[in-house]
């Protein structure tokens, strides 16, 4: 049996849980300690975190650190939101949580943390989770500065878009706006409408949404708070609207005591819902699902799955592949030149394994690379490098980290263009020196699979990889003239013997 603890430095509260996991009886929940601190309208409003509000946060964490010794707790994870993360001063935030509880901590990327969501939600209820993406559906998690709109069809993940859209910035805005009571669904419903009716024009033409998943700190709140309503976490259209009515007709403070909520979070609550019913005019809603899981929840499963104490259930590394191959779709990538790459590319990973000490995650980042191999042509065929570059660090891909999008886009540059170790380590300020080693691994795979295929004309479908002494042999089936595939090869083949110190070699079958 281990106890682990999720801490989650969120915009507008701290949260410790702790749960008590083992391979019989699963994950369980012992405990749980939430303290209201509104972050994320320092970020919002000035850029940074104030000193009295960094003193509280501290104060409340060395709280929390004493809890997790007193109760013996075998590891934890901490982790920080989109508060700390769009604010200026965050390594001094982490240096300050680091010193004055004891707690390591790391700030998630908007990807990461709607990763751990999706995580949760999969694993708190499987069956429902399963039948629910039979169905085209949207899972709506909605943040303190954003809201992230990942829509499944068929089961599989065909888009995921971050709206600046959070319930913490729309109240800022509604605030500078002072609006009155009688014009504030009015005015937030303008807001709210621009940006859902460009995602409506640019990603539901021919997609009607028919179910909803959806993950947020306040209407999860609200609905286990009213009678007969929410239950199971199942709601209807109509129980949104009865929240809505109930929040329009009734005073705050009514309000606050009728769901035994905080009276500031009344308003957050009310755009909450908001937003959930303009979501639902974007489609014909059948179900409704509000599961009622938290940041902590994800880091928990997580955890548990990387210990091996619960089995593998959702298959998440496809919906990761998924949202690159939408990413490629959308740029008029080549779906067929992309699974050929794809297949040399993973052929010389697997044949070079116990030589570049690379493991399952580096090979699901060059299987990305590979699909967003060309995506710059979409921009410019002759700044074909720079420009994928741009697009791969302009667009999420949900579950990627920062580290690990840096790593795709810079693999994808430099296949198209000249590398200098050295440039890449001073020119990008967030990548360390091992990091930079990864890139340069996965760039001379993707050069060498590149030149193989360099014609576009899938000529080396059958190709078997095989290290032999300090050469790399590809033997390869082809019945047409390779002379173009040769010429390049063999000029790639420098770079590849320079990284890995091995020769790769051609020996052709069918002449």
């Amino acid at each position: 049996m281990k106890t682990f603890a999720a801490i989650d430095v969120g915009s507008y509260a701290l949260e410790l849980k702790l749960f008590e996991m083992s391979v019989k009886s699963g994950i369980r929940q012992i405990d749980s300690i939430r303290h209201q601190i509104d972050l994320g309208t320092d970020t919002y409003v000035t850029g940074r975190i104030s000193n009295p509000k960094l003193d509280e946060m501290c104060r409340v964490l060395r709280e929390f650190k004493e809890i997790c010794d007193t109760m013996k707790v075998d590891d934890y994870r901490l982790c920080c939101t989109s508060a700390v993360r769009g604010a200026s001063n965050a390594e001094i935030i982490l240096d300050r949580i680091r010193q004055r509880s004891g707690f390591e901590g790391s700030v998630l990327s908007n990807s990461e943390q709607r990763f751990l969501h999706y995580k949760a939600v999969a694993y708190r209820d499987g069956r429902v989770f399963d039948e629910l993406l039979d169905k085209t559906t949207a899972i709506v998690d909605i943040g303190g500065s954003s809201m992230q709109v990942s829509l499944f069809q068929d089961g599989t993940l065909i888009t995921t878009q971050n709206l600046v859209l959070g319930v913490l910035l729309l109240n800022e805005r509604m605030m500078h706006l002072n609006a009155r009571s009688t014009h504030f669904e009015e005015l937030l419903g303008e807001l709210i409408d621009t940006q859902l009716s460009v995602f409506k024009k640019l990603y539901l033409k021919d997609v009607t949404i028919r179910n909803l998943i959806v993950v947020d700190d306040y209407i999860s709140e609200a609905y286990s708070h009213l009678p007969d309503i929410g239950r199971d976490g199942k709601v209807s259209e109509a129980e949104v609207d009865y929240l809505l009515d109930s929040i329009r007709d009734h005073p705050i403070s009514e309000i606050a005591r009728f769901l035994a909520i905080p009276e500031d979070n009344v308003t957050l609550s009310h755009i909450s819902a908001l937003l959930l019913k303009s979501i639902c005019a974007l489609g014909s809603i059948e179900d409704i699902w509000i599961p009622g899981v938290t940041l902590g929840d994800g880091m928990a499963y997580e955890y548990a799955e990387s210990k091996h104490v619960v089995p593998k259930g959702h298959n998440f590394e496809r919906d990761i592949l998924s949202s690159a191959r939408s990413l490629g779709k959308r740029y008029m990538c080549s779906r067929k030149r992309g699974e050929t790459l794809e297949a040399i590319a993973l052929a010389i990973f697997d044949a070079t394994g116990r030589v570049h000490g690379m493991g399952n995650r580096e090979r699901l980042l060059l299987r990305i690379s590979t699909m967003l191999h060309d995506c710059g042509k979409y921009i410019s065929m002759a700044n074909l490098g720079e420009c994928s570059y741009n697009i791969i660090m302009s667009t999420e891909v949900i579950g990627l980290s920062h580290r690990e999008r840096e790593i795709v886009a810079n693999v994808v540059k430099y296949n198209h263009l000249e590398f200098s170790y050295q440039d890449l380590l001073v020119g990008t300020f967030d990548l360390d020196p091992p990091t930079c080693l990864v890139i340069c691994k996965l760039i001379a795979i993707l050069r060498l699979a590149n030149g193989l295929d360099r014609s576009h004309k899938q000529k080396f479908m059958d190709v078997k990889v095989a290290l032999k002494n300090d050469e790399l042999v590809f033997t390869l089936n082809a019945s047409t003239d390779i002379s173009l595939e040769k010429g390049l090869f063999d000029n790639r083949s420098d770079f590849f013997e320079e990284v890995f110190s091995l020769r790769p070699v051609i020996r052709q079958k069918g002449m």
